[in-house]
């Protein structure tokens, strides 16, 4: 069993978390923070908008199951890449559409994967492609959001319908 990490930010890390967790082939999803200069960030710190960290989640999976890119598929499914730094409600810069790569090979099928996927949009994509410098784990309370608190307001509305539309539209890729 070969495992590889694919690091992703598309708005809140709480609806990427949610939906991944429900992926099969998927091992571990964690929330966290990427992409900013300030060392150890703090959920405050990173929802001010001054860290130029992005809500991000930290996908390990195994390839013999699932692929990088039936990863990206789900990715562009649950977020609007063509909304700079907003999803829904939610707006700043910790929020933007963005790939993470670990190596040449994952930056050249994001890079693809983002030529395929932007003729489904009508508008130009967003989504960064940069590579992965240092990633930080969320705080405690941030890992496993939705399971752990599934009638909150905001999951209700918002991660929920994400997970049932990921369910609805690539049943073949949920657990």
């Amino acid at each position: 069993m070969k495992h590889e990490v694919a690091t992703l930010g598309g708005g809140c890390f709480w609806c990427l978390e949610a939906v991944f967790e429900e992926t099969r082939g998927v091992i571990d999803v964690i929330s966290g923070y990427a992409g900013g200069k300030l060392p150890n960030p703090t959920y405050e710190a990173v929802s001010s908008g001054t860290t130029e960290h992005a809500e991000v989640v930290q996908i390990t999976y195994d390839v013999s199951i699932i692929s990088y890119e039936e990863i990206l598929k789900i990715f562009w499914l649950i977020h609007d890449p063509t909304s700079l730094n907003a999803q829904g409600n939610d707006v700043g810069t910790q929020y933007r559409s963005i790939i993470f790569y670990h190596d040449e090979t994952q930056k050249a099928k994001a890079q693809n994967s983002l030529k395929t996927f932007s003729s489904k949009f009508t508008k130009p994509m967003v989504t960064e492609i940069k590579p992965l410098e240092v990633f930080y784990k969320a705080e405690a309370y941030h890992q496993d959001y939705f399971k752990n608190n599934p009638n909150q307001g905001y999951c209700l509305f918002v991660v929920s319908p994400k997970v049932q539309h990921f369910k609805r539209e690539l049943k073949d890729l949920a657990k």
